[in-house]
């Protein structure tokens, strides 16, 4: 009885089995018909993928992180699961399940998720890795006061904006900002606008006066006796060893007439005589005026350009470069803050001169002379207000020459010395003066400026011919016909 009643309960076990398996083999065919051959979706299936990138949903949050700091996140749930797409932006230490610290290892962003132990995103991080500037903006308001400097960082660079005094000052900011961060110059952008006057005019008077004096006196003997068969024939000849040669002034030929020859007999005694002194006198002014921005280079030149040459070609044509001569200029302002001005200036007076030239001989024998240059040069580097002056370059020169040639012995005679022998003696003075006068100054209407030519009038043929003049008026723009005086402020007007 006992072995049917076992039997009877597997009978029936088996019968409650086989429904339960008919609707789970059921249920199966059914998933394996919805399944998509190849395992991709329709159309409109595609409706159903649910994509979260983080930073737009309710559990979406954003930081910005300091460079090598830390930030410690606490969590409302336990957290399962902690995601990090770069890892070598963030580290994420994970202390408990509630509580992770976020590590700022490299300058960069990216986010970070949370999950609880069943799959649900619990937060979103998005994360900004920047340099913290807090002390940056408290360094530049303590070395930079009454300036507005704001300092923003992009990725591994910095930019600087806001206002400042002037150029002087935006650089030290650069700097100050590349230094504390410990980069490169050039990963500091700086976008600091100046406040103060930029451009800058520089006034430079240049005068020079040159004295030179040249003296000449040379006696020339030359003798002649016959004795029987036998001619003896004597003469002297002194050059002028300083100038290279007589410049002229008084000269006694040697010419049977002439006063200065001695006949007696057969003896026959010429001399020739020759005396100059020469008194001259140079001078030299001027004004060049020169306007440029702070920072920037201005190039100044009043004179001209010689052919120099410098080679020759294949077919043997003679190859020249043009070199530059007269009064230059160059000069560089850096305006340092307001009414104090840095130049870095080089000014140059040059003319063409005869001593030092060079011949420069052709292959069919002629020759080209190229002059030289005599140079009075000055570079310097100072720093003036606006308005003042400064002689940059004074320079006092006094130079002689003194040369005696004559007949060994006989020049040293008392007296009748002078007959064997001549002297040529020159002097040079100059006297040179830069003085140079930066203005910061600003643009003005052209109605306020007046040229040199403003207000001429040439003469008509009858006030030429019978009056000599060559312009009919010459003053001021609008003034009445016949004053010939300008009016008004004339020359250059600066603040």
């Amino acid at each position: 009885m006992s072995r049917m009643w076992n039997k009877l309960k597997a009978g029936d076990a088996a019968r409650k089995v086989r429904p339960v398996r008919t609707v789970a083999a059921i249920f199966c065919a059914l998933a394996l018909a919805l399944i998509p051959v190849g395992g991709s979706l329709h159309a409109g299936d595609a409706r159903l993928v649910k994509i979260d990138q983080g930073g737009i949903g309710q559990a979406s949050r954003s930081i910005v992180l300091g460079l090598n700091k830390a930030a410690i996140v606490e969590l409302p749930v336990a957290a399962r699961d902690v995601l990090v797409s770069n890892p070598a932006i963030v580290d994420a230490v994970v202390r408990t399940n509630k509580r992770t610290y976020l590590i700022g290892l490299a300058v960069g962003q990216t986010n970070a998720f949370f999950f609880n132990e069943n799959g649900q995103q619990i937060l979103n991080l998005e994360i900004r890795v920047a340099r913290d500037l807090s002390g940056l903006r408290d360094s530049l308001r303590q070395y930079f006061p009454g300036t507005r400097i704001d300092v923003e960082s992009i990725n591994d660079h910095v930019v600087l904006s806001g206002m400042v005094s002037n150029a002087s000052e935006a650089s030290k900011a650069q700097d100050l900002a590349a230094r504390y961060i410990g980069v490169d110059k050039d990963n500091v952008l700086n976008m600091l606008g100046i406040e103060g006057k930029e451009q800058v005019m520089l006034k430079v008077t240049v005068a020079e006066m040159q004295r030179s004096v040249i003296k000449q006196l040379g006696v020339d003997l030359s003798s002649a006796a016959d004795f029987g068969d036998f001619a003896l024939r004597l003469a002297t000849s002194n050059s002028f060893s300083v100038q290279g040669g007589s410049l002229g002034g008084l000269t006694t030929a040697e010419n049977p007439l002439d006063p200065t020859r001695y006949q007696s007999g057969d003896v026959t005694v010429d001399s020739a005589i020759r005396a100059l002194e020469r008194d001259g006198i140079l001078r030299t002014l001027a004004e060049p005026n020169l306007t440029a921005i702070s920072g920037e280079s201005a190039k100044f030149l009043a004179g001209g350009e010689f052919p120099v040459p410098t080679s020759r070609d294949r077919d043997g044509n003679v190859q020249i470069e043009f070199k530059p001569f007269g009064v230059g200029l160059n000069f560089t302002p850096v305006v340092l803050s307001e009414g104090r001005i840095s130049l870095k200036i080089s000014t140059e007076v040059s003319e063409l001169a005869s001593d030092g030239a060079f011949v420069f001989q052709g292959s069919d024998g002629s020759g080209v002379t190229v002059p030289a240059l005599k140079v009075r040069r000055a570079e310097t580097t100072l720093e003036l207000p606006s308005g003042g002056s400064l002689v940059m370059a004074g320079l006092l020169s006094d130079s002689t020459r003194q040369n005696i040639d004559g007949v060994p012995g006989a020049k040293d005679v008392p007296v009748l010395g002078q007959l064997f022998r001549s002297r040529d003696y020159q002097k040079n003075e100059t006297e040179l003066v830069v003085i140079v006068t930066p203005y910061l100054v600003d643009p003005t209407s052209r109605k306020n400026l007046v040229l040199p030519t403003d207000g001429y009038a040439p003469a008509s043929d009858m006030d030429t011919i019978l009056m000599g003049k060559l312009n009919a008026t010459y003053g001021a723009r609008g003034a009445a016909p016949g004053k010939e005086t300008l009016q008004g402020p004339v020359g250059f007007v600066v603040d």
